[in-house]
């Protein structure tokens, strides 16, 4: 089985610009006898420009042009399917170089849309009520298999000019697959690369305490929790990851993750039918959560083929819900967007369809 923290590298490939920071494009072209300011003007023809080929970067020499190839590649994800739900939600399958398949969703809000992208081929964490980790984990993304889901959908659809948002919530833990996700991150938000702002990048977690504390002193984004339960008895029957980093842990780890201004920490709580979703769980996840600058997003179970759980009746959704409001709690129960075509939470497999 590959290593916890292995990527696909093709070691006979030539290097992929799209897999380079800033700092690593400047250092490759200052090895060429070229001005570090190169770098800067092929970030953006890769990014910004949408540049599928070293011939499209025109301020480049044509001397320049004609050695990158034989140097250097552009590579990205490819489409190979779309599906649309009846909620106007887009499941996209994305082939990647070695044959391997994940998924991505572009989700309609308000004159705006959002594009939720996948870490990881697969994922290990486990989780019971998803169907990613049945699937199994295969490996990490590379930076340019997670920008590329990205780049792709903003130049090859036509939301592409009106995506505003970029959740990481697909396929994998993006905790798990740091350095890549860390390097991504710094492309989406880099004035040369992709150009969002902090504030429209959102990293969803399980909860993987070291790697939360690492973040928070590596960049500044949004961060949303998987919770899913009030006490540690069911939150590792339904996440193995909380045996490893209990509640104790992950709470104190995110009290201290900082939030400038009036930002707040996102935990996510997937309601299941008899597991978690009782008005008791409501008043110990009240209780848990209490000095927390925190919102709730409450997501009804996505049912998905092969699953024993159930999705609660919308009665006993509304009564968890006005428990944490009355503990004046912001808690927003989430429509999950595209469900009749398995891409709302939990329901991405990255299988061929």
């Amino acid at each position: 089985m590959p290593s916890q923290n292995a990527s696909f590298k093709n070691c006979t490939a030539k290097p992929n610009l799209k897999d380079m920071t800033i700092e690593e494009i400047e250092t490759f072209i200052s090895g060429l006898g070229k001005g570090k300011y190169r770098s800067k003007q092929i970030m953006k023809w890769l990014y910004q420009m949408n540049a599928q080929s070293f011939d499209e970067m025109t301020n480049l020499s044509k001397d320049f042009r004609s050695r990158l190839p034989d140097l250097a590649r552009i590579g990205e994800p490819q489409i190979k399917k779309t599906q649309v739900s009846r909620d106007g939600t887009k499941k996209i399958l994305f082939r990647l170089e070695d044959g391997l398949f994940i998924e991505s969703v572009l989700i309609p809000g308000k004159n705006h849309w959002t594009v939720c992208v996948s870490t990881q081929a697969g994922c290990r964490m486990g989780c019971t009520f998803c169907m990613t980790g049945r699937q199994g984990w295969k490996r990490n993304l590379l930076a340019s298999e997670i920008t590329g889901q990205i780049t792709v959908l903003r130049r090859d659809t036509p939301e592409g000019d009106n995506i505003k948002n970029i959740v990481m919530m697909g396929m994998g833990e993006p905790l798990e697959n740091y350095e890549n996700t860390l390097k991504a991150i710094g492309i989406i938000t880099s004035d040369y690369g992709l150009g969002f702002s902090h504030r429209k990048v959102t990293v969803s977690t399980c909860g993987i305490a070291p790697m939360i504390e690492q973040l928070g002193r590596d960049v500044c984004v949004n961060l949303a929790i998987s919770l899913n339960a009030p006490d540690d008895k069911t939150r590792s029957k339904l996440m193995p990851v909380n045996k490893k980093y209990p509640l104790a842990q992950l709470l104190d780890t995110c009290r201290n993750y900082p939030m400038p201004g009036r930002r707040m920490l996102t935990f996510e709580y997937i309601l299941i039918a008899g597991v978690n979703d009782s008005p008791d769980h409501a008043v110990k996840l009240a209780r848990l959560l209490k000095g927390i600058r925190c919102k709730l997003n409450l997501i009804a179970f996505n049912e998905f083929p092969g699953t024993a759980f159930r999705t609660p009746s919308p009665d006993q959704i509304r009564a968890f819900q006005q428990i944490l409001l009355n503990h004046h709690y912001t808690a927003i129960l989430r429509a999950s967007k595209g469900s009749d075509i398995l891409a709302a939470c939990g329901q991405l497999s990255g299988q061929e369809w």
